[in-house]
């Protein structure tokens, strides 16, 4: 070590320690990613060292620490022996809600509130990453969502098509996969009906109030005003909740 400081230079030990973590981070990343999205399955045996040596280039110590933080994080497990097997996507619980029809309002307003955060965002992913095919598609939702309200029918088929078509739009799929896991009844449709005996005329106001939400988001993509847009789906989707909470009457429970 004196040597060093006589001459100036540094020892290099520390900065190959980083470059093995660089390296082991590298392999932990695209063998995770196999183990999340394919061809790696729960039960599958890891290559062997010499198959992940030569693959990534990486020495021998690097890929062991590599395997190390994958077995740390509960994602691979060891047999002496045998080899080391896929064990993380076993213990992944399956996304699942449960969006009945018939759900409480306590259920439905926990869906909305889920919908808010994703919502806003892959409608900001949208506007950013939209091309034509998914205008055409959006508009077409949106024009399926007024022809059923113009003849009073149910518009939660094309209303759930509108939000999925732009959370297709942010070309982030898993996005679209939630929604598509929460299905169409994610989107109720019947409490724009009011509960206070004035249903026509409270209707009528609701639904032009719906009108006007959906196609100021429609408007924020197309001209790709990524904050505009932002705005404009949660404001959709808070307005919503409340909608919600009001065609309950006045003994709904209200939360924050």
């Amino acid at each position: 070590m004196r040597a060093h400081r006589d001459t100036g230079e540094f020892p290099m030990q520390p900065i190959e320690r980083r470059r093995s973590r660089s390296l082991s981070a590298n392999v932990v990343d695209e063998l995770g990613k196999r183990m999340r999205i394919g061809p790696l399955r729960a039960g599958d045996k890891l290559p062997t060292e010499a198959a992940i040596m030569q693959e990534f280039g990486v020495s021998r110590t690097v890929v062991r620490e590599a395997l190390s933080k994958l077995q740390a994080a509960g994602m691979v497990r060891p047999q002496r022996g045998v080899g080391t097997f896929v064990v993380g996507a076993s213990r992944a619980k399956p996304f699942h809600v449960d969006s009945t029809p018939d759900d409480s309002l306590a259920q439905a307003i926990a869906l909305i509130e889920l919908r808010i955060g994703l919502e806003s965002e892959a409608a900001a992913l949208a506007a950013q990453r939209r091309d034509a095919s998914d205008l055409v598609a959006t508009k077409s939702a949106l024009d399926a969502i007024e022809a059923a309200m113009d003849q009073d029918m149910d518009t939660a088929r094309p209303d759930y098509q509108f939000h999925l078509e732009i959370a297709r739009a942010s070309h982030s799929p898993h996005f679209a996969a939630v929604l598509e896991a929460l299905g169409p009844t994610c989107v109720p449709t019947a409490f724009l009906k009011t509960a206070d005996g004035n249903e026509e005329g409270a209707s009528q106001a609701l639904g032009d109030q719906v009108r006007h939400e959906h196609l100021g988001i429609y408007d924020a993509i197309a001209q790709q005003d990524v904050e505009a847009v932002r705005a404009a789906m949660r404001g959709h989707l808070v307005n919503g909740r409340e909608r919600r909470r009001a065609s309950q009457g006045p003994e709904a429970p209200a939360r924050s």
